[in-house]
């Protein structure tokens, strides 16, 4: 006898919440509802199955001689086979062999019992017998049976229900619920009257039993989280980390949202809700609305690549603070800028001309990060990245290159919202090395994004506070949105499964207000991220931060000429960062670009009208060392580039030479549109007070 008896015989894979409720199951290999074997019988089906099958069971060795001679007499009266005499145990061996019932198998079945009897326990012979005995139709096993007959789990099966299963085993394929049912109804009343007679019930439990009504077709299993349960080990039993409530009403705000958005032709949805204080993923929506009937509804898109937009710029922003590379408020230059054909623009298409670091993350500005990329350097991002749990970028760090930034990557809903998790517990002392000042920082600054809903939490103490951050994908084809709190991360994604873009899909309109619905649906606390000094044990740890003078106007290491300062907390490798180079003779004053479109939005700023020693031009397009690919038109001429100068006079006249052979002069609006050959080439502006500022640039063939 093999030591173990169903070590071939597949399982259903079975997937609990965190409590213990069956989120879902998927059917055996082999077709049947077999769910994995249980440890113990729940006590009502015990008592049932005992007086109905074997009610000597517990005190025979496997075989009962008294019941095997009666069978042979009944069925040697009636002529055909109306009494097996088989015990429970026998019956295990039976349904563990699977052959032929002849007179020959059945003594090796006997024999075999009562060697099951030796090995096994009568309780561990019960639940083999209520883990693999057959319930009708493909349907196997106590807990595939409840499930599948009365929809709840075989330890919450009444008097009526126990019976019923109980009887079913007996003759499953005439006995079936959805047929014969006035033959079952009469055996299962049988059986309870027995079970009452003898003391198993009581009489009210009887006569409520009696009442109970038997179950219709199979009933459809549980089905929530389904994508998570897709991912989950095939054929075992798994107690998962989902929180049972919380994934319904998670599943029911998502469902809401994206049957709505779908008369947009924004078709699919995901959501992930992630317990920062265990790391554990509490709610996971794969897709909303599995049964709404369209293209790509099985995807689980919480799990499949897609393009990030701008979802990555605060760990770019946390880990510039991190090394030095910049401070909190560090002006960054909002500027056109072409770096090898890469020409990156906001989203509202307008330049800022300098933007606090800070700011720029809050408004989620494309230009500025590009330069914190480049400044802290594309291979460094893309390797903090990988650390960070994105196994998504698997490419050379060239590849992506600075639009590495805007969404030049793909990454996962579930390994993003993880690595945003892991910013919180970094900070919260639970996992990570993130310096705490810079994530501080972060925290601060993502507090500050507009709201979809436009509530202000400083102005209405019960509004739930959350540092969040949006991306939206080039064509509009995936809107991100990530909220963080103390004690809980959720990350949600819209859009197509199949990757059509919809105009005017973004994050803020399609991602952010289900983000929000979901932080309304966890346990109530609007406690906030406590500061660095603040945190527990933050005494001589490395991240507290140190304390340094810095420039209010341009947010670096104040310098000698700064004439309005503020101590302020920064992270210990600050104090190597750049010192304000914008003060001259006392004045902040911008370099010519950036002040030609910073002063549009900030009529305050003199800058280099009181100031006499800064440069007055500066060009704008292109930088020094670009190479130009000059588009051609449809006859194969060459269009050119337009050339752009910032001059801090708006009256100076620009007069512009190319190779020094002059093309042309400006006034006012200094641009020139020019077509070089092919080849380097220097373009030089002098203006009409000799004031002189060059290029050199290089024309691809």
């Amino acid at each position: 006898m093999p030591r173990d008896l169903f070590k071939d015989v597949p399982c259903s894979t079975v997937v609990y919440s965190a409590e213990g409720e069956l989120l879902g199951a998927r059917i055996a290999e082999d077709g049947q509802w077999r769910f994995p074997p249980c440890d113990t019988v729940p006590a009502r089906y015990a008592k049932a199955v005992v007086r109905f099958e074997d009610r000597h069971f517990y005190w025979h060795p496997g075989v009962n001689p008294v019941s095997l001679v009666r069978a042979f007499v009944d069925n040697l009266r009636s002529g055909h086979v109306v009494s097996g005499g088989s015990t429970l145990t026998m019956q295990v061996i039976r349904i563990s062999r699977q052959r032929e019932r002849t007179v020959w198998q059945k003594m090796i079945e006997a024999v075999q019992a009562m060697r099951l009897e030796l090995r096994c326990s009568k309780r561990e012979i019960l639940a083999l017998y209520a883990s693999y005995a057959p319930f009708g139709g493909n349907v196997v096993g106590l807990e595939a049976a409840a499930w599948r007959y009365f929809g709840r789990p075989s330890g919450e099966l009444s008097w009526g229900e126990a019976a019923t299963l109980a009887v079913l085993p007996n003759a499953p394929a005439s006995m079936h619920p959805g047929r014969n049912r006035d033959a079952l109804l009469e055996k299962r009343n049988r059986l309870l009257e027995n079970l009452y007679r003898h003391g198993e019930m009581d009489q009210d439990s009887y006569e409520a039993a009696l009442t109970e009504p038997l179950p219709d077709a199979p009933l459809p299993l549980p089905s929530y989280a389904s994508h998570f349960v897709e991912s989950c080990p095939r054929g075992v039993q798994t107690r998962s980390t989902i929180q049972y409530a919380l994934q319904r009403a998670v599943e029911a705000a998502v469902k809401r949202k994206s049957d709505e958005m779908a008369r947009d032709g924004v078709a699919d949805m995901a959501a992930v809700v992630i317990d920062n204080n265990t790391g554990n993923v509490v709610a996971y929506v794969g897709n909303a609305s599995p049964d709404r009937d369209r293209p790509g509804r099985q995807v689980d898109i919480a799990s499949a690549p897609r393009s990030t937009g701008s979802i990555l710029k605060p760990f770019l922003y946390a880990a510039a603070l991190q090394d030095g590379t910049i401070l909190p408020e560090t002006l960054l230059p909002d500027i056109p800028v072409n770096l090898g054909g890469f020409a990156p623009q906001n989203f509202d298409r307008q330049f800022y001309g300098a933007v606090h670091a800070s700011e720029a993350l809050a408004r989620s500005l494309n230009v500025p990060a590009v330069f914190l990329l480049r400044s802290y350097g594309v291979p460094r991002f893309h390797e903090l990245l990988q650390r960070s749990g994105l196994s998504t970028l698997g490419k050379d760090p060239s590849h992506y290159g600075l639009s590495l930034i805007l969404g030049g990557g793909e990454g996962r809903l579930d390994e993003i919202t993880r690595a945003y998790s892991g910013l919180v517990r970094s900070y919260l002392g639970h996992s990570g090395a993130w310096d705490k000042v810079a994530l501080w920082y972060t925290f601060e600054a993502l507090k500050e994004v507009n709201r979809p809903d436009e509530l202000d939490w400083r102005l209405i103490s019960s509004v739930r506070r959350a540092a969040w951050k949006t991306g939206t994908s080039y064509g509009f084809r995936d809107a991100w949105a990530v909220g963080m709190t103390p004690a809980y991360t959720i990350g949600v994604w819209a859009g197509n499964a199949q990757g059509q873009g919809v105009p005017g899909l973004t994050g803020a309109r399609a991602a952010g207000p289900v983000m929000f619905d979901i932080l309304n649906l966890l346990p109530a606390d609007n406690s906030w991220f406590p500061s660095p000094e603040e945190l527990p044990d933050s005494m001589g740890m490395p991240g507290t931060g140190v304390w340094a003078s810095v420039c209010k106007e341009s947010g670096m290491l104040a310098s000698a000429d700064c004439p309005d300062q503020q101590e302020m907390l920064i992270p210990a490798a600050g104090v190597e960062s750049e010192s304000c180079p914008y003060h001259a003779d006392g004045i902040f004053t911008l370099t010519p670009a950036m002040e030609w479109y910073y002063k549009p939005h900030h009529p305050e700023y003199t800058g280099a009208t009181a100031a006499r020693s800064t440069a007055l031009l500066e060009f704008i397009y292109p930088s020094g060392g670009t190479t130009l690919y000059l588009p051609r038109q449809l006859d194969g001429k060459v269009e050119g580039a337009v050339f752009r100068l910032a001059h801090r006079r708006s009256d100076a006249t620009v007069f512009w030479h190319l190779d020094q052979t002059y093309v042309g002069e400006t006034r006012f609006i200094h641009e020139m549109r020019l077509a070089p050959a092919p080849g380097k080439h220097v373009v030089t502006c002098v203006d009409n007070e000799g004031n002189a500022v060059s290029v050199g640039f290089t024309v691809a063939e």
